[in-house]
């Protein structure tokens, strides 16, 4: 059996005892989380996430990348949309981790071959100090004018040996 039919038959599964059909578009609790797209890194997991609480969005190391900005500036527009003139309070969690691949993002020699190979460029991902790189990506976020500044912004370290989360940034508003 293939992953995909494994994976399809854990939905039947699901889907016989589904009940919330009734969600609202936003989150319940306004919230979108980027993490890493490590498999070790699963916020419904390690935060108790429930269906419908937040949006989830994953990529290499957790790192605030253009895409990643132009994801939350549409989540954060659609939410005032839909919400009419009140604004906010909308949260952005940043969750990095502990053995994170992005780490040898960091090695000049695998950049290089990255480059080479298929054209892509990792530079702006590596991740050789995780307080850094957080504090980094929240300051990118605060110099973005796509991005509401009463979006508020924290950043975490998960550490994939013993689950705990360890707060790095702690939650504020990104215009200060």
């Amino acid at each position: 059996m293939s992953n995909t039919a494994t994976l399809i038959k854990r939905n039947d599964g699901f889907a016989s005892n589904f009940s919330a059909a009734e969600l609202p578009i936003l989150p319940k609790l306004r919230t979108v989380i980027l993490t890493c797209a490590d498999a070790r890194v699963d916020p419904a997991f390690t935060l108790g996430i429930e269906l419908g609480e937040a949006v989830v969005i994953r990529n290499n190391g957790g790192r605030v990348t253009q895409e990643v900005l132009h994801e939350i500036a549409a989540l954060v527009f659609l939410a005032a949309k839909l919400d009419g003139a009140e604004l906010g309070p909308f949260e952005l969690i940043i969750i990095q981790h502990t053995q994170c691949g992005a780490e040898r993002f960091a090695d000049p020699t695998l950049q290089a071959a990255l480059k080479d190979k298929i054209g892509v460029d990792v530079s702006s991902i590596a991740i050789t100090n995780h307080e850094e790189s957080l504090k980094d990506d929240v300051e990118y976020l605060r110099n973005a004018p796509e991005i509401p500044g009463y979006v508020v912004v924290s950043g975490l370290i998960y550490d994939v040996k013993n689950g705990t989360i360890q707060k790095v940034v702690a939650p504020a508003a990104l215009e200060l």
